[in-house]
């Protein structure tokens, strides 16, 4: 991902929520999303230069983004841990069930991997069937873990799904 990507990484996180989260999360949480506030604390972030966090874009033959991805080392609290995180995949809605999804997952669990991270770890709403069955599909498991996760004032559970990088 570069710098002249964000503002379609954005639009992709933005409608990836309103499509993946309708029904979750407030729905006057994800009709107020703008994509422009998105794009700049996407800019904001790259150019700060965090080498730990890796995006990846998935394009489609045309040039069209129509996946992003990010991961890096696993967060504790304020803390990096040696294992890897991925904090988010988004996919256009028109591309669920193309395979853009499980490119971009084995694309970020191939880069963790090689930068030394054994296992990696996310977190998914706890009613998210369709992620849930997704993230299984692709070997990573629940591990009991759970937290609350604040949306507009509501909190929505998420679980936390792992999967062995060094298999």
């Amino acid at each position: 991902m570069t710098a002249d990507d964000c503002e379609a990484v954005a639009a992709i996180r933005t409608r990836g929520w309103q499509h993946a989260y309708r029904g979750l999360v407030p729905q006057s949480y994800l009709d107020g999303m703008d994509v422009a506030a998105d794009a700049e604390r996407h800019r904001a972030r790259l150019s700060a230069g965090d080498g730990g966090v890796v995006d990846v874009v998935a394009e489609t033959a045309g040039g069209e983004l129509a996946g992003w991805a990010a991961s890096g080392p696993y967060r504790d609290g304020d803390a990096r841990t040696p294992d890897a995180e991925l904090y988010a995949l988004y996919l256009l809605p028109e591309r669920i069930g193309q395979g853009v999804g499980r490119a971009l997952l084995t694309e970020a669990s191939r880069r963790c991997a090689a930068a030394g991270h054994r296992r990696m770890y996310l977190w998914v709403l706890e009613r998210n069937t369709r992620a849930r069955r997704f993230y299984e599909r692709a070997g990573f498991a629940p591990d009991g873990a759970g937290e609350p996760f604040e949306v507009a004032g509501i909190v929505v559970p998420e679980v936390r799904y792992a999967k062995d990088l060094t298999g």
